[in-house]
Formats: structure tokens, C-alpha cells, sequence
């Protein structure tokens, strides 16, 4: 087996030319190697890998991810390495979600590691602090302890500025995400608007698409102004259905969708739960 390789170069002059085009960027999360071969096959630039994938494909909410279950690092690199990157065709980039705060790893160490697997981009959102309430408890004691949204951002910029990778920048508040374009400078930036609801481990907030869309793009117009250039990608909260997803790119101010839990595990579900149900179905006919 051998993992395709790309540059960064390759990378961001074939997302420009979508975006030049007006034809929207499709970032999709993957869990396992049939679901990373599938969604390259339909069409996505890139397959995101991270821990809350796994443990959403096992059943659990992304943000079950929060809970320290597993080694989050230790958990996506395996995942990586060995069910999706085996996958891949090259068609798609990979990008690797990661968690910047882990104390255990040194971070210019972890990204030249997860560079020489092929990878050519990463991501901050293998939890990311900005998931947590400024206002809560638990963001003061973690940021007491050295939790902060500055290793998030530091490790962007060593990944884009020494290392050359991909960078893609994510953030769940206003406050958060204009810090990460100010310093950090990502490549691309998605403001995640929230769990995605929808199937039995989705969150329903009560908000609706519209109201997903207006918060979205408040966020990615800021965004732009500081950084015009900046290529952002919607997510999260209302946007469930490929109808949804068509509604935030005409209303979010946004070059393209990051799909989780809408391309894995709420069509897994239906396709499962349907095909098991027509088996269980089945009855003598002699």
C-alpha cells in the first residue's frame, strides 16, 4: 500500500479554482476507509479524520469527544494511518483534525509525524477550547491550567508558516474565530455553528436553517474583512439535508460545507436500519 502524496501548493490552486468557479469546496469527516473511499469517489476535496468521528461511527454524539474516553492524538493518528489514509485515492486531501492542548505531545514533533503519513493538512478541532462557554466554570479552570485557544492558534501557525501544510481554522464563537484569523491565518476557516441535529445522537436546538445561516454569516463576513482571501467553509447546528447545505451556501457567506454526521452517520443509520429491517422481514415461502 502506498499513500498518495500532494502539496500544499496542489492543494489550495485546485480550492482557488472551485472557488474562482463558484463551484463550492466540500470538506467531509470519516471515520472508517469505506466511508473516506465513498465520500472521495462522490466528490469531496477533502476527508477529515478526528477522534469524534470514531466515536460518533460507534454510536455515541460528536460531542461525546469532550468526555476523556480516549487519547484523542493517539486515537485520530491510528485512525488515520490505518483505516482512511489506506483508502484514498489522492483525488481528495486529508486533513487531520487534532488536539493542540495535549501536555503529552510536543506539537512541532506531532505535526512533522503526522506530515510524513501523507498528510497535508490539520486541524484544531480535535477538541477545540473554543467548544466551551467563556462564561463557564470549567473554561476558567481550563484555562487556568493552560488550555487555551493560543495553543489552537500556535499550532496553526507553525503547521501553515514552518511546516507547509493546510490549514484549517474552526471556531464556535465570534470572539474565537476573529482571534484565529488575526493571528493564526488558516488557509481555511469554518465557523461551527454547532452539533448537527437530525438521526438519534443529533442535538436539536430549536434553531432553524435560517437562523444557522444569519449566525454563519455575521462570523464569516467579519472574517473576511480581516482576511479577504480567507476561504470559509459552513457547518454544523441546522444544516442536516443537502437542501440545508444549499441554503447556507446561497445565505452563509460561505465558499463550501463541511459535512459530518449528514454524510456518515445519518445516512449509516437509515441505510443500516433500512436494509436490516427488510432481512428481519423475511419469511418462509415453502
Amino acid at each position: 500500500m502506498f499513500v498518495p502524496r500532494t502539496t500544499r501548493e496542489k492543494v489550495l490552486a485546485k480550492l482557488r479554482k472551485k472557488v474562482e468557479s463558484r463551484t463550492p469546496v466540500l470538506i467531509s469527516s470519516a471515520a472508517s476507509g469505506l466511508v473516506a473511499r465513498m465520500l472521495e469517489e462522490a466528490g469531496a476535496d477533502c476527508v477529515n479524520t478526528f477522534h469524534g468521528a470514531r466515536l460518533r461511527a460507534n454510536g455515541m454524539g460528536t460531542m461525546a469527544m469532550l468526555w476523556p474516553i480516549v487519547n484523542a492524538n493517539e486515537q485520530v493518528f491510528k485512525n488515520t494511518q490505518e483505516d482512511v489514509l489506506p483508502a484514498m485515492k489522492g483525488d481528495a486531501f486529508v486533513c487531520m483534525c487534532i488536539n493542540a492542548n495535549d501536555p503529552l505531545r510536543d506539537m512541532w514533533g506531532f505535526l512533522e509525524q503526522i506530515k510524513s503519513l501523507g498528510v497535508i493538512s490539520v486541524s484544531n478541532i480535535g477538541p477545540s477550547v473554543s467548544y466551551i462557554d467563556r462564561d463557564s466554570e470549567i473554561f476558567k479552570v481550563l484555562r487556568k491550567c493552560g488550555i487555551t485557544i493560543e495553543n489552537e492558534v500556535e499550532m496553526l501557525k507553525i503547521a501553515k508558516q514552518e511546516l507547509n501544510m493546510v490549514t484549517i481554522g474552526v471556531a464556535f464563537t465570534e470572539e474565537d474565530s476573529l482571534q484565529m484569523i488575526e493571528e493564526a491565518k488558516p488557509d481555511l476557516f469554518c465557523y461551527h455553528a454547532g452539533t448537527t441535529k437530525g438521526g438519534r445522537k443529533g442535538y436539536d436546538s430549536g434553531e432553524t436553517i435560517e437562523g444557522t445561516a444569519e449566525r454563519t454569516k455575521i462570523v464569516h463576513d467579519k472574517c473576511k474583512k480581516i482576511m479577504p482571501e480567507l476561504i470559509c467553509i459552513a457547518h454544523g447546528a441546522a444544516m442536516e439535508t443537502p437542501e440545508d447545505a444549499q441554503y447556507m451556501l446561497d445565505h452563509a457567506s460561505c465558499e463550501g460545507i463541511w459535512t459530518g454526521s449528514s454524510t456518515e452517520r445519518l445516512p449509516i443509520e437509515k441505510a443500516v436500519f433500512e436494509a436490516g429491517k427488510k432481512f428481519a422481514a423475511l419469511r418462509y415461502t415453502k
